[in-house]
């Protein structure tokens, strides 16, 4: 095997990988025993067909795809490791030369480690961040418990008002026809919530009871269906239940129920105290923003388009998981607020590439001032993995390979790298 390297603009290379004819020949005998229960040839019992005889009948060519998957994975990993390349991306492949008895040559076109050339990153000076927590904010945490101890009440005498629980059955239609996903019985919607499109829920406000309502919406021009985009809609809508919320006074009995405190007074210091603790952790993540960006101005790095198309890949991926938690598909989601997959990724991208060059900073950083992570400190991180997922430290430590060891070992040197960077950082007023 071969292997010839070319660099491309933005931190991309292009690999140009010739495996031995006798490789591939391995890769077409493997494609043969795979398919070789599926061949169907006059004369021949299914499974003993001989590979020559099907090669005649259908073609060489018929095992072509099967014995490329075979090869080029192992090839491809060879020739990163053989050139020592750190890749951050997947490859993009094109095949250029395939046929029995010849050599197979293939490209790869993928994103590298980009250098980092670091600027300043000791004493980095940042505007000091203010912390203070008003009685207006206190009253706002006050009114968010307040909401969550309502009773809700069923409603039989009165219509639709702001902020009412209902369930509704609803049909869609565009151009008189209905629409796929566009139809729901029992769906729980809060009047003022925004989950539905334009002014759907606005138009609920004074129906009553068992009144089928006709909605008229537009779908915005960048909806996800693009046969749905732009498209006015009716939705026809039956109210079949509403609900309200009844609220607690806020006195000193509320705040025995919903607190260890006997008086509403000590319950509000209370909420006072914490969200002034969280408001501190806020100004140390700002902070840590504030300082990593100047780091990152102060830097040179050039980013490869296919490196943030992947960590915007992980984001998603993420963001996915985190509404599946809630009982909440994506496509849902993106359905019932009028978004779609391009503009969701898109909003991920700053995000994604800021990510991406804290981390190089960090790496290079680490580097530079000789950070290094010892067993004993793994040691300490694998037991509090242990605590986190409630399980025996030492069956977590047979399950975590010497490799993801070491991948731990570098997320703690660039956690070290970021301590570093703030502990020297300074706060002018």
């Amino acid at each position: 095997m071969s292997t010839k390297v070319e660099a491309l603009e933005k931190n991309m290379i292009k690999l140009t990988i010739e495996v031995d004819a006798d490789r591939f020949e391995e890769g077409m005998k493997y494609a043969y025993n795979k398919n070789k229960k599926h061949l169907n040839i006059p004369g021949f019992r299914k499974g003993r067909v001989p590979r020559t005889i099907a090669e005649k009948y259908y073609g060489a060519e018929v095992f072509y795809e099967d014995a490329i998957n075979y090869v080029i994975p192992d090839a491809y990993e060879k020739a990163i490791e053989e050139n020592n390349l750190e890749v951050v991306s997947q490859p993009k492949i094109d095949v250029e030369q395939v046929e029995k008895g010849k050599n197979l040559i293939f490209t790869a076109e993928v994103a590298v480690k980009p250098e980092v050339v670091l600027g300043q990153y000791k004493d980095i000076e940042i505007e000091k961040i203010q912390v203070e927590v008003t009685d207006e904010e206190v009253q706002a945490e006050l009114e968010k418990t307040q909401q969550q101890n309502a009773r809700i009440i069923t409603i039989e005498d009165r219509p639709v008002q702001d902020k009412d629980q209902l369930s509704i059955d609803f049909e869609g239609f565009v151009d008189g026809e209905p629409f796929e996903g566009g139809k729901g019985e029992n769906y729980p919607l809060t009047i003022g919530s925004g989950t539905f499109i334009d002014t759907f829920e606005e138009q609920l406000i004074g129906k009553n009871i068992g009144e089928e309502v006709e909605v008229n919406v537009t779908f915005p021009e960048d909806y996800h269906e693009k046969a749905l985009a732009g498209k006015p809609a009716l939705f026809k809508v039956t109210v079949k239940e509403i609900k309200e919320q009844e609220l607690p006074a806020l006195d000193d009995e509320f705040a025995k129920d919903v607190s260890e405190f006997d008086t509403l007074d000590e319950y509000k210091k209370d909420l006072k105290a914490t969200l002034l603790k969280q408001k501190e952790h806020q100004a140390e993540h700002e902070k840590e923003d504030k300082v990593m960006e100047k780091v990152i101005e102060n830097a040179k790095m050039e980013i490869p388009d296919p490196m943030i198309e992947t960590q915007v890949d992980q984001m998603v991926q993420d963001f996915s998981q985190r509404l599946q938690y809630q009982g909440l598909p994506l496509d849902t989601y993106l359905q019932f607020t009028g978004n779609n997959m391009m503009t969701l990724r898109e909003n991920f991208k700053k995000d994604a590439l800021r990510n991406i060059q804290s981390r190089l900073a960090l790496e290079v950083i680490a580097k530079e001032e000789n950070i290094e992570v010892s067993n004993e400190e793994l040691e300490e991180e694998i037991k509090k993995m242990a605590e986190m997922y409630k399980m025996e430290v030492e069956k977590l430590k047979e399950s975590i390979s010497e490799r993801e060891k070491e991948y731990m070992k570098e997320d703690m040197k660039v956690t070290k790298a970021l301590a570093f960077v703030m502990e020297h950082a300074k706060e002018v007023e």
